[in-house]
């Protein structure tokens, strides 16, 4: 396994240092006919990426679990000890992210594979550079939750029964999955559309409806307030991630890969000491993930996979979910080798 994710990783690396080549060739040659000019630069290799200063890169994310490394690299002095100037920009709601990297204010976000195909979609070019939560099914965690007395213990008490849900989210598509999962025909898995996470939580607490779907940190809070687990993603198929993307027009200049290069690595690096002592860094997830007081403490901190791209069998089936749902309207296909969306 770790084999295949190294070759697969190389593979990436190689590929974003041929087109970096190929866009500074492509903007060389003076036409004054002096030795060298215009020439193309060599294909860079891995080392060679290592040594190229990317220079000044901003990674945007939402105050969630799923980007705790990029905050370890920040706190533990990672990024200033590669030498790099690397940001970590919060944004406060999934629309903020989206402008954001869509204007280029940062050229790396933490999203989801939905997110991205509808940015891809929607005429900004971004690409898939490797799976922050979600390698299997035990990383990260969504679910269906029912306020206090609502009396649904089981998915198919909520056949016909509105769910609170944002569409077009990843919580909506882990939401279908599980009813499917648990039988539920399509008619059946009715929505009440409530975008806003903490309108849904009150909704559901209150009884305004009687179930939602709801991240981790929610199913924890409504957990510890007598809420209802009905069913998450954590058993079973592995149906949610969330992914680390980049801006394909950065991706592809030499800066770009050696980013990408540069920064991965330091992942991993940050990723093996959560893993090895989550402890250290809770009061750091509690701070900057947005933590409730009540389950703070308590709150179980995941293990963080190594950099590496989404396989086909995780990014496909969410092609398909949006273009069912008619959130995309013509088919995309997705490059498990370089992490990039085409139009099929």
């Amino acid at each position: 396994m770790e084999k295949k994710r190294t070759m697969r990783w190389l593979a990436v690396l190689l590929a974003l240092a041929v087109a970096a080549t190929l866009a500074l060739a492509g903007c060389g040659g003076s036409g004054s006919g002096d030795e060298g000019d215009g020439a193309a630069a060599p294909a860079a290799d891995e080392q060679s990426l290592m040594d190229v200063d990317p220079g000044p890169v901003k990674i945007g994310t939402l105050a969630t679990e799923d980007i705790l490394p990029m905050w370890v690299a920040s706190d533990e002095g990672l990024f200033a000890n590669a030498g790099l100037d690397v940001e970590v920009v919060p944004f406060q709601s999934a629309t903020e992210l989206i402008a954001g990297v869509t204007s280029g204010d940062v050229q790396m976000a933490m999203t989801d594979p939905m997110v991205t195909a509808s940015m891809y979609a929607g005429g900004t070019d971004v690409r898939i550079v490797w799976v922050t939560l979600g390698m299997d099914a035990s990383q990260g965690r969504f679910g269906i939750m029912t306020g206090p007395g609502s009396g649904i213990t089981s998915l198919k008490d909520l056949a016909g029964v509105p769910i609170g849900v944002g569409s077009n989210t990843i919580l909506e598509y882990v939401m279908d999955k599980l009813m499917e999962q648990a039988g539920i025909p399509k008619d059946q898995i009715v929505v009440e559309e409530l975008q806003k996470l903490p309108v849904r939580f009150q909704a559901m607490v209150s009884g305004d409806v009687k179930a939602a779907a709801l991240p981790g940190p929610l199913l924890a809070l409504g957990e510890a307030s007598g809420c209802v687990l009905v069913a998450d993603d954590t058993q079973g198929d592995n149906i949610s991630q969330s992914v680390m993307i980049m801006r394909s027009d950065f991706a592809e200049t030499e800066q770009g890969a050696a980013a990408l290069a540069r920064i991965a690595p330091i992942w991993d690096e940050a990723a093996d000491l959560i893993n090895a002592n989550p402890e250290n860094y809770r009061a750091l997830l509690a701070k900057n993930a947005n933590l409730s007081e009540e389950v703070a403490d308590t709150y179980p901190i995941c293990e963080y996979p190594h950099a590496q791209l989404p396989a086909s069998d995780i990014v496909d089936p969410v092609l398909d979910w949006m273009l069912d749902k008619g959130y995309l309207t013509e088919p995309l296909s997705y490059d498990p080798i370089t992490g990039t969306f085409e139009k099929a």
